[in-house]
């Protein structure tokens, strides 16, 4: 499974993180509407990704601790032509958890996404994700708290739970 390093805060207004995301050279990759079901399931979190953007999906099984601190993240991820057909199985079979609806601006920091993020019915987010590609461990950890130093997310509100896990809140 890939592995990769996150952190998620709640943040009051993504447009003032604008000026710092360009004192970082980071680069703005794409905003897309996102909908996320999650179903139930044993054991980490499962479940499909649809965007307006495109008719495929992408089904994501990852297991992550709780922690309000960065923490280490493994997952798979697998392409979806026919994502309807698939929901629809996993709902009947698994069983649907909750719904995530999401406005999602990807920024490209090296090996760093950082997503700014408007989730419906929870308010604004940014979160951090630095996948583990062809570097060490060591550089992986350096990129990301440099980023997150860059941001001032040390500064937001720490979250620790999935967007799937705080809408039960």
């Amino acid at each position: 499974m890939a592995k990769n390093l996150e952190f998620k805060v709640r943040y009051k207004s993504l447009e003032t993180l604008l000026p710092k995301l360009a004192e970082l050279e980071a680069t703005h990759r794409e905003t897309i509407h996102q909908v996320d079901t999650y179903f139930e399931n044993p054991k980490g979190r499962l479940k499909l990704r649809e965007t307006d953007e495109s008719d495929e999906g992408w089904l994501i099984y990852y297991e992550r601790p709780n922690e309000f601190e960065s923490r280490y993240s493994i997952y798979q991820l697998c392409k979806i032509a026919e994502p309807t057909v698939l929901k629809n199985l996993f709902a009947t079979a698994l069983g649907i958890k909750t719904i995530v609806k999401k406005q999602r601006s990807l920024w490209m920091y090296n090996n760093t996404r950082i997503h700014l993020d408007i989730v419906e019915g929870l308010g604004e987010f940014v979160e951090l994700e630095t996948v583990f590609q062809g570097q060490s461990e060591a550089a992986a950890t350096k990129e990301h708290q440099h980023v997150k130093t860059t941001l001032d997310l040390n500064a937001a509100e720490p979250i620790a739970v999935s967007y799937s896990e705080l809408q039960k809140l």
